[in-house]
């Protein structure tokens, strides 16, 4: 699997030895979930254009409709487990203060309401913050004060273990990219998220919304 995935990007210019930057119409899930992946398969320097493609083109910046032709990359993947979280992992930690579950769903979701597995709910002592509190109108990262400050007053501080949830690992992604950028250390995605927690019934849940 590693290697298809290096041979696909390094085959579009993908290469250890220079930045990628990554971006979608603005700071989005997708562009967070390509950052994530590059960082979980060990590339060194990944970014993101801080507000996508909208902030681009409402800064004047040339744009094109061409396809690209890049020059074929070369990369190597290695395989950064410290980003990635499994739900052995997830349930190890439960109650422990070092670590914080983020549960970056709706309120729906997050509630049961809104039911997209066999069961509805949240993991035990998840800490609910939704992926869109990261961003301003604008559509790029609110500063870094605003988001620190959100965080640290849910009790997600730099101190712990950071494992963020949503339904399949995307808006999960772009909350793990929010921590990175504010420096916490130790962040990792649980990449099956509630499809896999909610849909395995020997997991522990629990629902909010009650």
């Amino acid at each position: 699997f590693l290697w298809i995935i290096a041979h696909l990007l390094a085959a579009r210019g993908v290469d250890a030895a220079r930045p990628v930057v990554v971006y979608d119409e603005r700071s989005g899930i997708r562009a967070a979930r390509a950052f994530w992946f590059l960082e979980l398969f060990g590339h060194p320097d990944a970014r993101l254009l801080d507000g996508g493609f909208g902030a681009w083109e409402r800064g004047g910046h040339p744009v094109t409709t061409d396809a690209a032709r890049p020059v074929p990359g070369r990369w190597t993947p290695g395989r950064e487990a410290a980003c990635l979280a499994t739900w052995c992992d997830v349930r190890d930690r439960l109650g422990q203060d070092s670590t914080a579950i983020l549960d970056t769903r709706s309120d729906g979701e997050y509630g049961g309401v809104n039911v997209r597995a066999k069961r509805g709910g949240a993991i035990p002592g998840a800490v609910h913050i939704e992926w869109t509190r990261n961003l301003g109108a604008d559509g790029a990262f609110k500063p870094g004060a605003e988001l620190r400050a959100m965080y640290e007053a849910a009790g997600v501080t730099p101190d712990r273990e950071v494992v963020s949830y949503c339904q399949g690992g995307y808006r999960a992604a772009h909350s793990y990219l929010a921590l990175r950028l504010l420096g916490y250390p130790r962040v990792r995605n649980y990449l099956g998220s509630w499809k896999e927690w909610g849909d395995r019934e020997d997991l522990p849940i629990e629902t909010p919304g009650e």
